[in-house]
C-alpha cells in the first residue's frame, strides 16, 4: 500500500487494473479508463518500474499482471466502495457493448463486474450462462461455483416470474452438474430437483417439468428405489407423449428402459431402448446433456447391450456395444466417453473376459484424471479390480475393488451394489476364500430386496450355490436349492445367458450324483436355444461339459 501511495499519480490506474483482475488487458483498461492513450501508457510504465506488475507484449496488446495478488488486493481495498461500483459498472457496460466476444465465451466477467456493481438484475442472466457454458464443457465444478453464486445473486431480488424462471433454469443446471462430479444420489442434487418441481408446479408447462422429474428419476435410480423411479419414468413417458419435441420421448425411454432392465423385465427394456435409439437423431446432442450430463444415444445402445447379452444374443450385445463407444468417440463428450468405455468393461465382465474388461477399464482413466467424476473413478476401480483378480492378481484386485465399493458406498449410490458386491463374493471363491465370499453374498443379497433390483437375482442364487459347495460338499442340497432357484429366475426373466449358468452349476451337481442323462437333457436344451456367441465363454464351458456327460 506504502508503494502504491508513494506513486499517487498512476494510483488510479492500478486501482482500475485491480478491478479488471490479477491480469489485465491493455485494450479493456484503455477502454474504461478516462485518461489519455499517453498518459496511460506513461502510468503503467510506472507500475511496471516500480515491479508492482509485469508486462507481456507491447501495448495495445499488451497484458499486465499484478506481481502478487496481495497487491491486486491492496489497490483494489484502497478503492471507495462507491468508486469500486462505478468500475465495476463501467467495465460491465464497455465488455458488453465493445467487446461482444469476450462478454459471449465468458459470461461470469459480466456476472462478477454487475454482481460488485450491485445490479443484481442484470447480473442474474450472466451467472446462468456462465454456468449452462461450463456444464457444456465439461468443466463442471466451476459451473456449481458460477449456479451457486447466481441463487446467492437471486436471493436479493423481489419474488417476480422472471426471477422464478431464472431460479428454475439454475436449479435444472445445478442438479445436473452436482450429478456428474458428486454422484447420481447426491441429495443436494435431489434438492436442486425437487426445487425445481415445485417451481415448474406453480409456472406450469411441461418444457422444464420434464428435466426436472428426469433429474429426480436419475436421483432415485442411483439410490437404487426402483419402484419410485419407474413411477417417475412413466410420468416422463406421459409427458413425452403430449409433445412434438422427439427428444422428450428419446429421454423418457432413456429413462424407462435402464430401470426396467434393473427390475429383471428384460423384454420390455429392449423394447423401450429399441424406442429410444430409433428416435434419437445426432442434434439432440447438446441439448440432452442437460439429462445426467451425456448423451442417450450411448445411454439407451449402452444399456441395450447389457439386455442383449442377458436374452442370449452375446454377440449383438457386443456390436451393440463398439457402435456405443465409437458414437462417444466422436462427439469427444468426457463423461459421455468414459460412460461407453465402462459400460463396454462391463460386457466383457459380463462376458467373463479378463484381459478385454481391464483393456476397456484402463482407457477411460486418462480421461478420468482431467475430470472430478467421483463416482465414474470408483467404477473404474471395482471393474479394474475384478479384472486384476480373475487374471491371477487376487490380492491387488480385491484391494482395488473393496477401494472402489467404499467410495461408491459413501456416496449413497446403491444402484449396481448387489451386483459388484455379487462379483466381489467371486472374486474370494477363485482364491479359495469360500467363507469370506458368502459373507460378502449375503450382504449384496440383502441390497436385492430392499432396493428392488433384481436383473442378477439369479446369478445371486446361482453363485450362492457355488460357494456353498465350495465351502463344503456337505451343503450339496443347499446348493442345489440355489441352482433351482436360480434356473426359476432366469426363466422367469427370460434371461438365457443366466439360464445358461444356472444349467451349468446344476449340471456338474447332478453329474457328481451320477445323474448324467437328467444333467444333459437340461443343459442341452438351453445351449440349442443360442444361435450366436459360442466363442464365449460360456457357451464353450456347456458345450464341453456336454461332451463329457455323453
Amino acid at each position: 500500500m506504502a508503494r502504491l501511495d508513494r506513486l499517487a499519480t498512476v494510483k488510479d490506474v492500478a486501482q482500475l487494473g485491480a478491478t479488471i483482475g490479477r491480469t489485465f488487458a491493455y485494450e479493456l483498461l484503455q477502454a474504461v479508463s478516462p485518461l489519455d492513450e499517453a498518459t496511460l501508457q506513461h502510468s503503467l510504465r510506472q507500475l511496471v518500474e516500480a515491479e508492482l506488475v509485469y508486462q507481456r507484449g507491447m501495448p495495445p496488446q499488451a497484458t499486465y499482471t499484478f506481481k502478487h495478488a496481495l497487491i491486486q488486493d491492496a489497490a483494489y481495498q484502497s478503492l471507495l466502495r462507491s468508486m469500486r461500483q462505478q468500475y465495476h459498472q463501467r467495465l460491465a457496460q464497455v465488455l458488453a457493448e465493445q467487446f461482444p466476444e469476450t462478454a459471449e465465451t465468458q459470461p461470469e466477467l459480466l456476472a462478477h463486474h454487475y454482481t460488485e456493481a450491485g445490479l443484481m438484475a442484470q447480473a442474474m442472466p450472466h451467472w446462468q450462462r456462465a454456468g449452462q457454458r461450463a456444464s457444456e464443457r465439461s468443466a463442471y465444478l466451476e459451473a456449481i461455483a458460477h449456479l451457486t453464486k447466481g441463487l446467492e445473486v437471486l436471493a436479493t431480488l423481489p419474488d417476480t416470474p422472471e426471477r422464478t424462471l431464472h431460479e428454475l433454469d439454475l436449479q435444472l443446471t445445478l442438479g445436473t452438474a452436482l450429478m456428474v462430479t458428486k454422484g447420481w444420489a447426491d441429495p443436494e442434487a435431489e434438492r436442486a430437483y425437487t426445487r425445481a418441481r415445485m417451481l415448474c408446479q406453480q409456472m406450469g408447462g411441461t418444457l422444464r417439468l420434464f428435466p426436472a422429474l428426469w433429474g429426480l428419476w436419475l436421483f432415485y435410480t442411483g439410490r437404487g428405489e426402483l419402484q419410485t423411479a419407474r413411477e417417475l419414468g412413466e410420468q416422463l413417458l406421459t409427458l413425452a407423449e403430449r409433445e412434438p419435441d422427439p427428444m422428450l420421448l428419446v429421454q423418457a425411454c432413456h429413462a424407462l428402459g435402464p430401470t426396467l432392465f434393473w427390475l429383471g423385465e428384460l423384454v420390455p427394456a429392449q423394447e423401450r431402448l429399441a424406442q429410444g435409439l430409433a428416435r434419437y437423431t445426432p442434434q439432440q446432442h447438446r441439448a440432452s446433456l442437460r439429462y445426467g450430463g451425456h448423451d442417450p444415444r450411448w445411454c439407451c445402445g449402452s444399456y441395450a447391450t447389457w439386455t442383449l447379452w442377458a436374452r442370449g444374443y452375446p454377440d449383438q450385445a457386443l456390436h451393440e456395444a463398439q457402435e456405443a463407444v465409437q458414437l462417444a468417440q466422436e462427439l469427444a463428450h468426457p463423461y459421455t466417453l468414459i460412460g461407453a468405455y465402462q459400460f463396454m468393461a462391463w460386457l466383457h465382465q459380463f462376458r467373463r473376459e479378463g484381459p478385454a474388461t481391464q483393456a476397456q477399464a484402463e482407457a477411460a482413466m486418462p480421461i478420468l484424471s482431467e475430470h472430478s467424476f467421483v463416482q465414474l473413478v470408483a467404477q473404474g476401480q471395482i471393474l479394474r479390480g475384478w479384472a486384476l483378480a480373475v487374471q491371477g492378481q487376487g490380492e491387488a484386485g480385491i484391494a482395488q475393488m473393496r477401494e472402489g465399493l467404499a467410495t461408491w458406498g459413501a456416496m449413497g449410490v446403491n444402484l449396481y451394489r448387489a451386483y459388484q458386491l455379487m462379483q466381489l463374493a467371486e472374486v474370494y471363491g477363485t482364491v479359495g476364500q469360500a467363507e469370506e465370499g458368502l459373507h460378502v453374498l449375503a450382504e449384496a443379497r440383502a441390497a436385492v430386496p430392499h432396493r428392488e433390483g433384481r436383473f442378477f437375482e439369479a446369478e445371486l442364487s446361482r453363485l450362492e450355490g457355488e460357494l456353498l459347495l465350495a465351502r463344503s460338499a456337505e451343503h450339496s442340497v443347499e446348493a442345489e436349492t440355489c441352482f433351482a432357484q436360480a434356473l426359476a429366475t432366469a426363466r422367469r426373466q427370460q434371461a438365457k445367458s443366466l439360464e445358461l449358468r444356472a444349467a451349468m452349476s446344476l449340471a456338474r451337481l447332478w453329474r457328481r450324483r451320477e445323474k448324467r442323462t437328467d444333467a444333459h437333457q437340461l443343459l442341452a436344451e438351453i445351449y440349442g436355444w443360442f444361435t450366436e456367441g459360442f466363442d464365449t465363454a460360456d457357451l464353450q464351458e456347456a458345450k464341453a461339459l456336454l461332451d463329457e456327460l455323453l
